[in-house]
């Protein structure tokens, strides 16, 4: 009976010993998630395009082929002279492919007929600079060409910047350190420290106009603009002294 008492007790205390080590590898766990901090950190800057890209897409209609193509040869180099006459280099212009399609006439009950109504072509010139703010002026002066009978669409311009992958690794650098010094704030009222970076997460790069403070969880790439804010994300996690 004794003996079989003993074995229960020394049974009793390994389960003991075995929970005490469960429970202290739990503590050094919950301990070591303790003693890091993950922080938020951004950087922005605003930067100017320094690239442009620009369509114009010229329009004409006749009652024959002939006639619409002969109209389109005529006003294309018109365009082409205000383009050039404005500043823009002819090297910067180019010649897409002519496109033609007919209109077909329409019955009474509004029903398409095989008789053709008349002939479209249109050709879109495409324009290339170094210099957006030239291209903007331009595509703000271009509709005047409709006073001389030309039927044109000036598409919106598509401004960038060439040094963005270098300047986004500036920023995430730039918003890494803005992380630290958050992290340091909110342990300010500890007696802990900033420790070392355990892990970089970087977010995504939001590319707006530079007077936006819209955010996407896609990221956004703006080039609508030729002033564009350009803001680095980074999730940091900090060990804790």
């Amino acid at each position: 009976m004794i003996e079989k008492l003993a074995k229960i007790q020394v049974a009793m205390l390994g389960l003991i010993l075995g929970l005490c080590l469960i429970i202290g590898a739990s503590v050094l766990s919950s301990n070591f998630k303790k003693n890091e901090i993950t922080v938020t950190g951004s950087a922005y800057e605003i930067v100017k395009s320094d690239s442009a890209s620009w369509k114009v897409q010229v329009s004409t209609k006749a009652p024959t082929s002939v006639e619409a193509y002969n109209k389109l040869m005529a006003q294309v180099p018109t365009v082409a002279e205000f383009l050039v006459q404005s500043g823009i280099k002819k090297g910067q212009i180019s010649y897409l492919g002519i496109n033609n399609y007919p209109t077909y006439k329409r019955d009474l009950k509004g029903n398409y007929t095989q008789d053709v109504a008349f002939y479209n072509y249109d050709q879109i010139l495409k324009i290339t600079s170094d210099n957006p703010d030239l291209i903007n002026k331009v595509y703000l002066e271009i509709p005047s060409l409709i006073q001389k009978g030309i039927t044109l669409q000036a598409f919106a311009p598509e401004y960038h910047y060439s040094e963005l992958n270098k300047k986004k690794a500036e920023l995430l650098k730039a918003a890494t350190a803005d992380a630290k010094v958050r992290a340091q704030g909110m342990l300010q009222a500890t007696n802990n420290r900033v420790g070392k970076i355990s892990s970089v997460k970087m977010g995504v790069m939001q590319i707006t106009p530079s007077d936006s403070n819209e955010v996407s969880d896609w990221g956004i790439n703006d080039s609508s603009t030729i002033d564009k804010k350009i803001t680095a994300v980074a999730n940091v996690v900090f060990s804790v002294k």
